[in-house]
Protein backbone atom coordinates (compact mmCIF):
# COMPACT_ATOMS: atom_id res chain seq x y z
CA UNK A 1 0.00 0.00 0.00
CA UNK A 2 1.05 3.83 -0.04
CA UNK A 3 0.01 5.62 2.90
CA UNK A 4 0.14 9.44 3.80
CA UNK A 5 -0.78 10.45 7.55
CA UNK A 6 -1.98 13.55 8.19
CA UNK A 7 -1.71 13.02 11.77
CA UNK A 8 1.64 13.13 13.63
CA UNK A 9 0.53 10.43 16.09
CA UNK A 10 -0.77 8.24 13.17
CA UNK A 11 2.66 8.74 11.47
CA UNK A 12 4.64 7.71 14.04
CA UNK A 13 2.51 4.54 14.53
CA UNK A 14 2.19 3.28 10.64
CA UNK A 15 6.17 4.23 10.27
CA UNK A 16 6.92 2.16 13.54
CA UNK A 17 4.27 -0.95 12.74
CA UNK A 18 5.04 -0.83 8.74
CA UNK A 19 7.76 0.51 7.65
CA UNK A 20 7.91 1.34 4.03
CA UNK A 21 4.17 2.19 3.49
CA UNK A 22 4.01 5.73 4.07
CA UNK A 23 4.45 8.10 1.27
CA UNK A 24 3.95 11.24 2.56
CA UNK A 25 3.50 13.16 5.79
CA UNK A 26 3.09 16.59 7.24
CA UNK A 27 5.61 19.22 7.94
CA UNK A 28 4.59 18.64 11.71
CA UNK A 29 4.78 14.86 11.56
CA UNK A 30 8.63 14.75 13.69
CA UNK A 31 8.54 11.06 14.44
CA UNK A 32 10.09 8.67 14.18
CA UNK A 33 13.43 10.85 13.68
CA UNK A 34 14.65 10.99 9.96
CA UNK A 35 11.41 9.40 8.12
CA UNK A 36 12.04 10.25 4.95
CA UNK A 37 9.16 10.63 3.02
CA UNK A 38 7.43 13.55 1.01
CA UNK A 39 5.58 16.23 3.41
CA UNK A 40 2.77 17.69 2.28
CA UNK A 41 2.23 21.10 3.69
CA UNK A 42 0.31 21.20 7.75
CA UNK A 43 -2.46 19.28 9.00
CA UNK A 44 -4.06 21.95 8.74
CA UNK A 45 -4.00 23.71 5.58
CA UNK A 46 -1.79 20.19 3.22
CA UNK A 47 -1.89 20.53 -0.19
CA UNK A 48 -4.32 18.69 -2.00
CA UNK A 49 -2.53 18.16 -5.63
CA UNK A 50 0.88 16.86 -3.47
CA UNK A 51 -1.33 14.27 -1.61
CA UNK A 52 -3.20 13.17 -4.78
CA UNK A 53 0.47 12.97 -6.89
CA UNK A 54 1.43 10.63 -4.71
CA UNK A 55 -1.75 8.66 -5.38
CA UNK A 56 -1.91 6.68 -2.06
CA UNK A 57 -4.26 3.97 -1.65
CA UNK A 58 -4.82 5.64 1.64
CA UNK A 59 -5.02 9.24 3.68
CA UNK A 60 -5.34 9.15 7.54
CA UNK A 61 -6.54 12.23 9.17
CA UNK A 62 -8.28 12.57 12.20
CA UNK A 63 -11.55 15.02 13.15
CA UNK A 64 -9.80 17.14 15.40
CA UNK A 65 -6.83 17.71 13.89
CA UNK A 66 -7.91 18.16 10.14
CA UNK A 67 -9.86 20.16 8.59
CA UNK A 68 -13.23 18.74 7.36
CA UNK A 69 -13.31 20.92 3.63
CA UNK A 70 -10.20 19.81 3.05
CA UNK A 71 -10.85 16.12 3.73
CA UNK A 72 -13.71 16.83 1.21
CA UNK A 73 -11.52 18.05 -1.59
CA UNK A 74 -9.14 14.72 -0.92
CA UNK A 75 -12.24 12.82 -1.20
CA UNK A 76 -13.62 14.78 -4.53
CA UNK A 77 -9.87 14.04 -5.78
CA UNK A 78 -11.15 10.08 -5.81
CA UNK A 79 -8.76 9.46 -2.58
CA UNK A 80 -10.02 7.21 0.37
CA UNK A 81 -9.68 8.84 3.79
CA UNK A 82 -10.10 7.32 6.89
CA UNK A 83 -10.49 9.94 9.72
CA UNK A 84 -10.11 8.98 13.40
CA UNK A 85 -11.90 10.61 16.28
CA UNK A 86 -9.97 9.92 19.66
CA UNK A 87 -10.87 11.54 23.15
CA UNK A 88 -10.17 8.81 25.09
CA UNK A 89 -7.26 6.35 26.13
CA UNK A 90 -9.45 3.30 25.21
CA UNK A 91 -11.23 5.09 22.27
CA UNK A 92 -7.42 6.00 21.02
CA UNK A 93 -6.83 2.26 21.33
CA UNK A 94 -9.30 0.76 19.17
CA UNK A 95 -8.55 3.41 16.51
CA UNK A 96 -5.14 2.73 16.29
CA UNK A 97 -6.00 -1.15 15.57
CA UNK A 98 -8.36 0.18 12.96
CA UNK A 99 -6.10 2.40 11.43
CA UNK A 100 -3.04 -0.38 11.42
CA UNK A 101 -5.66 -2.66 10.08
CA UNK A 102 -6.68 -0.78 7.39
CA UNK A 103 -2.95 -0.08 6.20
CA UNK A 104 -2.58 -3.80 5.99
CA UNK A 105 -0.67 -4.48 9.16
CA UNK A 106 -0.40 -8.37 9.70
CA UNK A 107 -0.62 -8.55 13.47
CA UNK A 108 -1.36 -6.11 16.22
CA UNK A 109 2.20 -4.76 17.14
CA UNK A 110 4.35 -5.34 20.30
CA UNK A 111 3.83 -1.61 21.21
CA UNK A 112 0.22 -1.31 21.01
CA UNK A 113 0.21 -4.09 23.60
CA UNK A 114 2.53 -2.72 25.99
CA UNK A 115 1.04 0.54 25.87
CA UNK A 116 -2.14 -1.13 27.13
CA UNK A 117 -0.17 -2.69 29.61
CA UNK A 118 0.92 0.39 30.99
CA UNK A 119 -1.74 2.00 31.29
CA UNK A 120 -3.66 -0.60 32.99
CA UNK A 121 -0.68 -1.03 35.88
CA UNK A 122 -1.09 3.05 36.44
CA UNK A 123 -0.98 4.16 40.09
CA UNK A 124 -3.02 7.25 40.37
CA UNK A 125 -1.11 10.14 41.86
CA UNK A 126 -4.08 11.58 43.08
CA UNK A 127 -6.60 13.17 43.72
CA UNK A 128 -5.35 16.31 42.65
CA UNK A 129 -6.91 19.62 40.70
CA UNK A 130 -5.45 21.09 37.82
CA UNK A 131 -5.53 23.27 35.20
CA UNK A 132 -4.00 22.85 31.66
CA UNK A 133 -2.99 25.34 29.40
CA UNK A 134 -2.53 24.31 25.44
CA UNK A 135 -1.81 28.35 24.41
CA UNK A 136 -1.70 31.74 25.66
CA UNK A 137 -2.28 35.20 24.19
CA UNK A 138 -4.84 34.39 24.71
CA UNK A 139 -4.56 31.65 27.45
CA UNK A 140 -6.56 28.30 26.09
CA UNK A 141 -6.84 25.69 28.72
CA UNK A 142 -8.04 22.34 27.89
CA UNK A 143 -11.77 21.41 28.51
CA UNK A 144 -14.46 18.91 28.26
CA UNK A 145 -13.38 15.30 26.09
CA UNK A 146 -10.00 15.25 25.32
CA UNK A 147 -7.78 13.03 25.08
CA UNK A 148 -5.25 14.48 27.41
CA UNK A 149 -7.45 15.29 29.80
CA UNK A 150 -8.32 11.11 29.87
CA UNK A 151 -5.00 10.38 30.49
CA UNK A 152 -4.28 12.86 33.25
CA UNK A 153 -7.44 11.58 34.96
CA UNK A 154 -6.28 7.87 35.01
CA UNK A 155 -3.28 9.31 36.47
CA UNK A 156 -5.28 10.52 38.90
CA UNK A 157 -5.13 14.59 38.18
CA UNK A 158 -8.60 16.38 37.70
CA UNK A 159 -8.79 18.60 35.15
CA UNK A 160 -10.83 21.73 36.64
CA UNK A 161 -12.28 22.69 32.77
CA UNK A 162 -13.19 19.06 32.29
CA UNK A 163 -17.33 20.22 32.66
CA UNK A 164 -16.75 23.36 30.35
CA UNK A 165 -19.00 23.64 27.80
CA UNK A 166 -15.95 24.06 25.06
CA UNK A 167 -13.24 21.34 24.23
CA UNK A 168 -10.82 24.23 24.74
CA UNK A 169 -12.11 27.23 26.26
CA UNK A 170 -10.68 31.00 26.43
CA UNK A 171 -10.43 32.51 29.82
CA UNK A 172 -8.44 35.39 31.07
CA UNK A 173 -5.37 34.32 33.83
CA UNK A 174 -7.36 35.78 36.67
CA UNK A 175 -9.89 33.22 35.97
CA UNK A 176 -7.87 30.41 35.96
CA UNK A 177 -5.62 31.50 39.01
CA UNK A 178 -9.11 32.21 40.97
CA UNK A 179 -10.18 28.39 40.08
CA UNK A 180 -7.46 27.40 42.93
CA UNK A 181 -5.60 24.39 41.07
CA UNK A 182 -3.04 22.06 42.89
CA UNK A 183 -1.22 22.09 39.71
CA UNK A 184 -0.72 23.92 36.55
CA UNK A 185 -0.01 21.56 33.96
CA UNK A 186 2.14 23.12 30.69
CA UNK A 187 3.20 21.02 27.61
CA UNK A 188 5.41 22.09 25.78
CA UNK A 189 3.25 21.72 22.48
CA UNK A 190 1.23 23.50 20.99
CA UNK A 191 2.40 26.39 23.02
CA UNK A 192 5.82 25.82 23.88
CA UNK A 193 5.58 26.23 27.62
CA UNK A 194 9.15 25.85 29.10
CA UNK A 195 10.84 26.86 32.90
CA UNK A 196 10.96 30.65 32.04
CA UNK A 197 7.47 30.79 29.75
CA UNK A 198 4.07 29.77 31.95
CA UNK A 199 5.09 28.74 35.50
CA UNK A 200 5.55 32.32 36.53
CA UNK A 201 1.95 33.24 35.71
CA UNK A 202 1.09 30.85 38.15
CA UNK A 203 2.51 32.42 41.44
CA UNK A 204 2.46 29.89 44.90
CA UNK A 205 1.26 27.30 42.13
CA UNK A 206 3.24 23.96 41.41
CA UNK A 207 3.87 23.92 37.86
CA UNK A 208 4.39 20.79 36.15
CA UNK A 209 6.46 21.01 32.52
CA UNK A 210 5.14 17.75 30.57
CA UNK A 211 6.75 16.64 27.55
CA UNK A 212 3.42 17.24 24.76
CA UNK A 213 3.96 13.73 22.79
CA UNK A 214 3.59 12.00 25.88
CA UNK A 215 0.20 13.91 26.88
CA UNK A 216 -1.41 14.47 23.21
CA UNK A 217 0.28 11.96 20.73
CA UNK A 218 -1.41 8.19 20.55
CA UNK A 219 0.98 5.84 18.79
CA UNK A 220 4.33 4.26 20.25
CA UNK A 221 4.90 6.86 22.78
CA UNK A 222 2.11 5.58 24.62
CA UNK A 223 3.69 2.75 26.25
CA UNK A 224 6.13 5.50 27.54
CA UNK A 225 3.60 7.63 28.36
CA UNK A 226 2.41 6.85 31.71
CA UNK A 227 5.73 6.67 33.63
CA UNK A 228 6.96 10.09 31.70
CA UNK A 229 3.81 11.90 32.63
CA UNK A 230 3.74 10.48 36.18
CA UNK A 231 7.52 11.85 37.21
CA UNK A 232 6.92 15.12 35.75
CA UNK A 233 3.66 15.41 38.06
CA UNK A 234 5.54 14.07 41.41
CA UNK A 235 8.21 16.71 40.67
CA UNK A 236 6.12 19.20 40.50
CA UNK A 237 4.11 18.23 43.30
CA UNK A 238 6.60 17.57 46.19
Amino acid sequence: MRVVSLVPSLTEAVAVTAPGLLVGATDWCSHPAGLDVVRVGGTKNPDDAAIAALRPDLVLANEEENRAPDLATLRALGLDVLVTEIRTLGQGLRELERVLAACGAPRRPRWLDEAEAAWDAVDPLGPLTAVVPIWRRPWMVLGRDTFAGDLLARLGVRNLYAGHPERYPRLTLDELRAAGPDLVVLPDEPYRFTRDDGPEAFPGTAAALVDGRMLTWYGPSLAEAPRALARALRAAHR
